[in-house]
């Protein structure tokens, strides 16, 4: 198996070229060799024609032809012209009258035509040249009845052999430089073609190297979608390392507290024991907290989500937590709509967002989409207190939260904002129209 498209691509052009060309050239072939014998066909009913004008009909049925100088076409007069002619009567086959150009050869067995009846036939003589024979019958009336008789017009195929061998000589030299010609033109254009393919795998080589950190150059729109499906996996590669580095801070960080307590701690016995319990429980939750953080996927090549379903589901659950509210939820996520995320990643985003939603507003929640150029965004709008401006980047920040120990239904939308961010996507607060909160949530499908 050859292991190389630039091989692939010109081995089947070759191939592909050799086909056309000894396909066009066998049909131009055979076409000259049909029109040569064509022509000859006309050329000899022609002269036929001419005989029987010059020839004439006694009242006792005797044919008289005309003398070789009167003869129609000269050649007919020349010995071994090439070109000869008898006439016979039938139903007797024997020559009545032959041309002058005949006398030195053999007359050929002839063949019975009837009355109007045009006859050809490929042949060889003993002299071992290929000949064409035409016969023609034909009959005249004169006061003493009608007679017939049939004219043979004898002709060599070797002028039209020699032209079409000369005709396949510059036949098959011009098809041969125009494959080279072909060839080159195909070999050129394989390697421009591919051109971006292998400056592909330089700048990959280069991201190996770790001499760049993306593919910049400018490709067809083709090999476009594929590096920009590459960025988007090494954008999301180095995100995930991040938020691991992060999250390993994170719990570091979260744990120096509960660990300090532990340690320093001079409570009586029974003191100590429920020290130990509340500490180590609230280690387990920043443990918990902290893995689900690191392990945001933002895989690209995620199978897609129904996002109406998610919500509805999602929605179905809080209705109940949330059931003493009753909270008004209207979805209007078209059905259609699909994500390319991974599912749990959607479901904690959704579920923080809703939760929230749920937690802080008085009577109803508006779910809509709508796409905006490559990005797909999800809005939720409630009708509670809303959220200050001022605290808008405060609460989006990584690591700030009112409290690490306290366990809630999501993750925070810090954590929210940096799953998104993972997808290439945004997460944007503000004001929604039924006087509370606006999340507007972007999803980067391009």
């Amino acid at each position: 198996m050859i292991n190389s498209l630039y091989l692939r691509l010109n081995l089947t052009a070759i191939l592909v070229i050799c086909v056309f060309l000894a396909a066009t050239a066998t049909v131009l072939d055979n076409a000259y060799w049909e029109g040569s014998k064509l022509a000859l066909r006309e050329r000899m009913l022609g002269m036929i024609y001419q005989l029987l004008t010059a020839s004439q009909i006694t009242e006792q049925g005797q044919l008289l032809m005309p003398l070789p100088t009167d003869l129609p076409a000269p050649q007919l007069a020349l010995p071994k012209s090439g070109w000869y002619a008898f006439v016979s009567h039938p139903p007797d086959t024997q020559p009545i009258w032959r041309s002058p150009s005949l006398i030195p050869l053999a007359t050929p067995e002839a063949f019975p035509v009837s009355v109007g009846e045009k006859h050809w036939q490929e042949l060889h003589l003993a002299d071992g040249k290929a000949y064409y024979l035409l016969g023609f019958g034909f009959q005249r009336t004169v006061k003493s009845g009608i007679y017939p008789f049939n004219f043979y017009l004898l002709t060599e195929l070797a002028p039209i052999e020699n032209d079409l061998r000369v005709f396949r000589q510059q036949l098959w030299s011009g098809l041969a430089g125009a494959a080279i010609l072909l060839l080159t033109v195909q070999t050129w254009l394989m390697r421009w073609g591919l051109r971006p393919l292998r400056q592909v795998g330089k700048e990959l080589s280069a991201i190996e190297d770790g001499t760049a950190t993306q593919i910049t150059g400018y490709y067809p729109y083709e090999v476009k979608k594929l590096t920009d499906r590459i960025n988007i996996l090494l954008e999301q590669e180095r995100a995930r390392q991040t938020r691991y580095r992060n999250a390993l801070a994170d719990l570091a960080h979260s744990l120096k507290t509960p660990l300090a307590v532990l340690l320093t701690g001079n409570e009586t016995h029974e003191e100590l024991t429920q020290t130990v319990h509340e500490q180590a429980t609230r280690m387990l939750r920043i443990v918990e907290r902290q893995l689900q953080r690191a392990g945001a996927s933002g895989s690209a090549i995620a199978p897609p989500v129904a996002v109406a379903q998610l919500c509805e589901r999602i929605i179905a659950s809080l209705n109940k937590v949330y059931r003493w509210k009753n909270i008004h939820v209207h979805c209007h996520i078209d059905p259609a709509l699909h994500l390319r995320i991974d599912e749990a990643d959607l479901i904690e985003i959704l579920g923080n967002v809703l939760d929230n939603a749920f937690k802080w507003s008085q009577s109803q929640i508006v779910l809509s989409s709508h796409k905006h150029g490559s990005f797909v965004v999800l809005k939720i709008d409630d009708d509670g207190p809303g959220i200050l401006k001022e605290d808008i980047h405060r609460i989006l920040m990584r690591g700030v939260r009112a409290d690490e120990s306290t366990p809630g239904h999501g993750i925070g939308l810090s954590v929210v904002a940096e799953i998104i961010d993972a997808y290439q996507g945004e997460l944007n607060i503000g004001v929604s129209e039924l006087g509370g909160a606006l999340v507007e949530l972007k999803f980067n499908e391009g």
